[in-house]
């Protein structure tokens, strides 16, 4: 008998494998030992892990958009379990800024600093509707083909930006190609690639189906808090044809003949759809009304295909694009831009990641936290490599903040708390001056413009003021000794403490002793000025 089960045992593990998430083969170790391959064949040295400090910065900026508080950072800082990053990622991505952070990630992937949602216009106040719905998304773990599924047959309330803003057919074919396939499709539009297999028939083919989508402005409604104003509608005809004009002319006419191109998927499959009823006639719609919902939907069946597990191209742009989120650039470099002459930089590492991807269900939170749990992420960001993006991830990423990261930063370095962090709002002069870099490239050039604000503007000073309980006061009239003083400045404003030679030039310059008014007049001016050196050097403005 023992014989026989044994043999039956042998039989279900060879039929029914371990999964390949197994503990001793996570995805996180797939990417260590890949990355380590290409240094090696590279013969490139491999990088020591970052310093605790750098990493406990690096992560909450990543997983909830805001440096940590003082008392996250010493508690971290002095806890001596080897699992302590671990059980750090678990917490974050258990925290609901993380909900908010990839609410703010992905809202600027797919609509970045667009002018038609500046702060004051109906815009704006949509697009935090969108972000809001966005994060319920990323809070209840909502796989991402069912978030980018209702994206795009944008029903809910808050979905509808998307197609709102990108509202005409050729924004909306290139904005889902773009995000959701990373694949730039649109200059097939006027004539085929001139390097890529696509045609001007595949792109009318893809417009196919969304050429009868249209989207409207509503009143809000009043009874619901964060309605007042306007709000959008998506709605769909339920005929309609993209025309692609031909170079043969109309014997009547003399001018090139328009066509209705069927749709056609990028797989190169032909849209089957029922004929419409040959006497059907649309419906005559009020201003402010999208037509009833089509026995037959284009933008469904195409959501439908693109969501698929075995789309070539769905899972694959998510994976590029979440990686290049957290290690500085994708595997194909623009993160949008998969074709034949970008080749990946780790092509075997992307199909693993993909597959996984696709075994979890399309699982965004356990992607992330393989990523940050790898050595590959956690490396630390000096060394001799001086290419800002490193191809073979030799270095980790330097980034700038986010105005959004900055702004929430500035008022935790600052004192004003957690609250406050999570209620504060860009600026419109911090969005003009801070808040370019952000298009999903990894591009970044200081400018002068930006040197002025920063180190001329009242916005960064004005926080730094002794006021109203803010750290600043409260080492101003602290009874701890300077030395103590500078260290939780240091430690709240840069996440680390101060060097020897820091320290010993801060002490000196805040240890004057007032003796009268208008010497502690002097040492309110000592303590913002310090405050003010800390977050306005680059150590603040990125992300180390």
């Amino acid at each position: 008998m023992n014989a026989f089960r044994l043999a039956l045992f042998v039989l279900i593990v060879s039929v029914f494998p371990r999964p390949v998430w197994a503990d001793d083969e996570r995805l996180r170790d797939t990417i260590d030992r890949e990355i380590k391959a290409g240094w090696a064949k590279e013969k490139i040295t491999a990088p020591i892990q970052s310093s605790d400090n750098v990493f406990l910065r690096r992560v909450h900026l990543d997983l909830v958009g805001m440096i940590p508080t003082y008392e996250e950072t010493t508690a971290f800082l002095k806890d001596t379990d080897p699992k302590k990053r671990e059980k750090l990622i678990d917490k974050l991505l258990a925290d609901p800024r993380f909900a908010r952070q990839q609410s703010h990630v992905w809202d600027m992937a797919m609509l970045g600093r667009n002018a038609k949602l500046v702060e004051g216009t109906v815009g704006h106040r949509n697009r935090e509707r969108f972000r809001q719905w966005l994060a319920k998304q990323f809070e209840a773990n909502e796989p991402w083909d069912r978030v980018a599924a209702k994206i795009l047959r944008a029903e809910e309330d808050g979905s509808q930006l998307f197609f709102a803003v990108n509202n005409g057919t050729d924004e909306m074919v290139t904005a889902v190609s773009r995000v959701f396939l990373a694949t730039q499709i649109q200059c097939a539009k006027c004539h085929d690639h001139p390097y890529e297999p696509w045609t001007q028939k595949d792109y009318h083919g893809m417009a196919g189906f969304f050429v009868r989508t249209m989207a409207v402005e509503v009143p809000g409604k009043p009874e619901i808090t964060n309605q007042k104003g306007k709000q959008y509608l998506v709605g769909e005809k339920a005929v309609g044809e993209a025309l692609f004009a031909t170079e043969e002319l109309d014997p009547k006419t003399k001018k090139k003949q328009s066509i209705p191109i069927k749709p056609k998927f990028l797989s190169g499959a032909v849209l089957t759809e029922p004929e419409a009823p040959k006497d059907y006639v649309e419906p005559k719609l009020k201003p402010g009304e999208v037509p009833p919902k089509p026995a037959f939907s284009r933008r469904e069946k195409f959501s439908e295909w693109m969501t698929a597990k075995d789309n070539p191209y769905f899972a694959r742009a998510a994976v590029n694009r979440v990686w290049a989120q957290f290690m500085g650039r994708g595997f194909v470099h623009p993160v949008d831009d998969f074709n034949s002459q970008n080749t990946p930089s780790h092509p075997e590492l992307l199909k693993a990641i993909e597959k996984e991807f696709v075994a979890h269900k399309f699982d965004l939170k356990w992607l992330v936290r393989e990523i940050v749990s790898s050595e590959a992420y956690q490396a630390t960001d000096l060394g001799p490599v001086t290419d800002a993006m490193p191809k073979h991830y030799e270095r980790a990423r330097i980034r700038p903040l986010s105005v959004e990261e900055l702004t929430a930063s500035l008022h935790l370095a600052t004192g004003l708390g957690l609250e406050s962090a999570l209620k504060a709002e860009p600026s419109s002069q911090l969005l003009q001056y801070l808040g370019q870099p952000t298009d999903g490239q990894g591009r970044f050039q200081g400018s002068l413009s930006e040197h002025l604000f920063l180190h001329n503007g009242d916005q960064f000073r004005g926080l730094c003021r002794p006021n109203k309980g803010n750290l600043p006061e409260k080492l101003l009239t602290g009874s701890e000794d300077w030395n103590a003083k500078v260290e939780r400045m240091f430690l709240s404003v840069l996440s680390r403490p101060p060097t020897s030679e820091e320290k010993e030039r801060f002490v000196k310059y805040l240890s004057a002793d007032p003796k009268d008014a208008k010497d502690a007049k002097l040492a309110a001016q000592r303590m913002e000025d310090v405050m003010w050196v800390l977050v306005s050097c680059s150590e603040f403005r990125f992300n180390r």
